[in-house]
C-alpha cells in the first residue's frame, strides 16, 4: 500500500493568519510514532509558524508552540485534530 491522502486543507483566519492540515495514511509507522498517519498542522501568523503538531520521522509525535518542542501522545486522529483546535483558539481566537 502506498500513502493515502486524507485531509489537506488550508482555512485563512485573517488576513495575517492561516492554518493548514494535512493527514496522510502510511503503510507502516513512521519511525517513532506507533500509528499508521504521517501528519501536519500548522498555525502560520505574519509569515510565522506560532504552532504545528507532526511526527517528524525519528521525533514521533510532538508539538512547537513557538521555540518549545513537546511530545504529545497520540490517541486517535480526533483527539489530536481537537487538541490542536483547542491550541490554535488560545493562541489566535
Amino acid at each position: 500500500m502506498n500513502a493515502i491522502l486524507l485531509v489537506k486543507e488550508r482555512t485563512v483566519l485573517s488576513d495575517e493568519a492561516f492554518y493548514e492540515i494535512v493527514i496522510w495514511q502510511v503503510p507502516d509507522p513512521v519511525p517513532g510514532s506507533a500509528h499508521p498517519f504521517k501528519y501536519r498542522l500548522a498555525l502560520i501568523v505574519k509569515d510565522q509558524c506560532v504552532l504545528r503538531y507532526d511526527n517528524e520521522r525519528g521525533k514521533g509525535d510532538h508539538r512547537h508552540v513557538g521555540a518549545v518542542e513537546e511530545p504529545i501522545t497520540f490517541t486517535s486522529l480526533d483527539d489530536l485534530l481537537v487538541a490542536f483546535e483547542r491550541d490554535r483558539e488560545r493562541i489566535y481566537p
